[in-house]
């Protein structure tokens, strides 16, 4: 049986159950097999009738005595049993299940699993799983999928049980096994102590015991880091091969001389990857380096010393951002700090194109600029906004035929067993220091009973002549989330909750550039007070006279967006808040919400974010990267760290895996979104 084989081909599935199982990404036989539990139910304790404990969850065997069907005065189906084993008999109860005396007659064995409650003087076992046994031998020897053992739970949806996946994945895996041949190479294996890929595929969905697990999520898990490092690895080593970039030379006392020139102390992150960027830029293999930092930590400057260096070399400079609020805050920021050397700062977006020594630019860069002197950086800021062939367009139209170096940022904290995942292929400079003078925002998680005192304590602060944001994760309202306020409604609503003093502005993503100027504007200028906002507000917009940051359904937002929302203000010298108001009352969402107010590091905070929603929450799956990481711990850094090393160490060996076919097969079909040109 072929693991391509169309899962509405294989027997007992078909056109019906193949629609419903397209809905948890089930195509093939393979995607089925693939298709792994989240969790696992302990019914492997095999209970006499007499031993049992009510609330605890237990399996038994036994014989039925009797099985009824009983109706109801409203017309529901009670179906109760009598199940007796050699020290007793228990009651058995399933709801609105009346098919079940057509399968379970009395005299038959059966397992049962499920929890047991106490019913007056009476155990009773409410709707438990059910398996007629259909062996002689003892009950120990009973081979049970879905009572009786550790039983796999799957991730489900409307018509797809995990009973109906147990049962049909038992019946597909012996014969997917006999048709395939372990990928991954013997020393490798051997090496890293893993068990065969049989063996965890099988433990994976039917373990005898907690240690079958460890093994097979350990052997499946690094399976998929290694796919991914060794495509990095590749990447890496096909971006320095191929590539040859401009070798420029850097003047020590230059560089002193432009730091000396700031008006503010730099930190020592910010010389550490100043430093890391700089030496790139002397080889002729271009930098391809990832620059990590907090909301205000100082990424611009970095890239402000880099493009500096490129001008003194004769080179263009250009840096993207994803919006033109971003764009026109960089290049002010980029011009005070090199107009004084005679550096001419451009600007190239939809509304304005005008051309500099160093050109800053929305998507606009792609399809319209024309460089007239060779580009010798290339600063793509957020660059997860842009797409893999987008980016590669900046490298395109130079008069030389040499690559520019890459300088890509991001304020998205990222923890670090993500980044060494999903930016293998990078080198990496991380800002862990905030500059002198930026101050901890305090953060409070606001009950809605409270919602009026906000509006009056945000009133009292624009009173005393500060500003405040209020956002909202919308535009408009939406069909399918009532609940979420969105910024439309909520500027109307707005106006009722506050004097007639304080003015009100609207931003978001569909005003036209020069609306959205003109708002932002206003707000700069302090004539209105409160700006109300979609997330379009998360980067790009410096307002130091801005004290209160208010989130409506904060628990929306990842942790990292939530932060770097938050550090919208708290950038001048008065104290500042962050207010956040959620609808959701579930215990996780509290939880999650509230390590905001005692944590104000962005990485810790991502790190939170990812031991309790996992990557694809956080991040989602199909735009970062993960789409093939079914299994995986991306908090396992010593599993990650190994595959990387072996993935390194057999792209230097055999890069083209001419003696693996099998697994070159494998990564060929792993389609791993990347973040960087080719």
């Amino acid at each position: 049986m072929d693991a391509k084989t169309r899962v509405e081909n294989l027997p007992g599935i078909g056109q019906y159950y193949s629609y419903k199982l397209k809905r948890l990404e089930i195509e093939t036989l393979e995607e089925l097999i693939y298709h792994f539990p989240f969790r696992y139910d302990d019914f492997s304790q095999i209970a006499p009738i007499q031993n049992l404990t009510p609330g605890e969850k237990v399996s038994i065997q036994g014989n039925v005595w009797q099985i009824k069907n009983i109706r109801t005065r409203t017309g529901k189906f009670i179906t109760t049993a009598t199940v007796a084993d050699d020290s007793g008999t228990i009651e058995v109860i399933w709801f609105n299940q009346p098919y079940l005396t057509k399968n379970i007659k009395a005299g038959t064995p059966i397992s049962l699993s499920g929890k047991v409650e106490l019913d007056g003087h009476r155990f009773k076992l409410m709707s438990p799983q059910y398996e007629i046994i259909r062996t002689q031998t003892a009950p120990q020897d009973l081979s049970t999928l879905h009572t009786g053992r550790l039983v796999p739970v799957y991730p489900e949806t409307e018509g797809v049980t995990s009973k109906w996946l147990r049962a049909k994945i038992a019946k597909f895996l012996p014969e997917y096994l006999k048709s395939q041949k372990d990928f991954m190479p013997d020393n490798i294996i051997s090496h890293q102590k893993l068990i065969d890929l049989d063996s965890a595929l099988h433990k994976i969905h039917f373990p005898e015991n907690l240690q079958d697990v460890s093994l097979a999520r350990k052997r499946l898990g690094f399976d998929e880091l290694f796919e991914t490092q060794f495509i990095s690895a590749q990447r890496k080593e096909k971006w320095r091969n191929k590539n040859h970039a401009p070798n420029m030379k850097v003047e020590k006392g230059k560089v002193v001389e432009f730091i000396k020139s700031l008006p503010f102390k730099l930190t020592q992150a910010q010389l550490r990857a100043i430093t890391e960027i700089l030496q790139d830029m002397q080889k002729n293999i271009p930098a391809n380096r990832l620059l990590e930092g907090d909301v205000g930590s100082g990424k611009t400057v970095v890239a402000a010393t880099a493009a500096y260096i490129s001008y003194l070399n004769g080179y263009e400079t250009l840096i993207a951002a994803p919006t033109e609020i971003l764009v026109f805050q960089h290049a002010m920021t980029i011009n005070q700090l090199l107009s004084p050397f005679g550096i001419k700062t451009g600007i190239w977006t939809g509304s304005k194109k005008q051309k500099g020594d160093i050109t800053v630019g929305t998507h606009a860069l792609l399809s319209t600029f024309k460089a007239e002197k060779q580009i010798g950086l290339v600063v793509v800021d957020e660059q997860h906004r842009f797409g893999v062939a987008q980016r590669a367009k900046l490298f395109t139209g130079s008069p030389k035929q040499e690559t520019p170096h890459l300088l890509t940022m991001t304020a998205t904290p990222i923890p670090r067993t993500l980044t060494l995942t999903l930016y293998g292929d990078l080198d990496l400079s991380i800002l862990d220091e905030m500059p002198i003078g930026r101050q901890k925002i305090s953060t409070f998680v606001v009950p809605n009973k409270k919602r009026l005192d906000a509006y009056q304590f945000i009133e009292k602060q624009i009173m005393e002549g500060r500003q405040a944001f209020i956002l909202t994760p919308f535009v408009e309202p939406s069909e399918t989330m009532q609940s979420v306020k969105a910024a439309t409604v909520e500027f109307g609503k707005l106006k009722n909750h506050f004097s007639k003093k304080v003015k009100l502005g609207l931003l978001h993503g569909r005003l036209k550039s020069k609306d959205k100027e003109k708002v932002i504007g206003n707000f700069k200028a302090d004539k209105t007070n409160i700006l109300v906002t979609t997330p379009v507000v998360e980067v790009g917009i410096d307002i130091p006279n801005a004290t209160i940051m208010m989130i409506e359904s904060a628990e929306r937002f990842g942790l990292a967006q939530l932060h770097q929302l938050r550090g919208r203000v708290g950038r001048g010298e008065h104290k500042s808040y962050c207010l956040l108001f959620s609808d959701s009352q579930s215990e996780m969402s509290q939880k999650r919400l509230k390590s905001m107010e005692k944590v104000h590091v962005g990485f810790e905070l991502a790190e939170i974010d990812l031991r309790l929603r996992g990557p694809g929450e956080i991040f989602g799956f199909r735009q970062s990267g993960f789409a093939n990481l079914k299994i995986a711990d991306l908090s396992d850094e010593v599993l990650i760290s190994k595959a990387q090393a072996e993935a390194k160490k057999l792209v230097e060996n055999d890069p083209n895996l001419e003696k693996y076919p099998l697994l070159r097969e494998k990564i060929n079909t792993f389609e791993l979104e990347y973040v960087q040109p080719n």
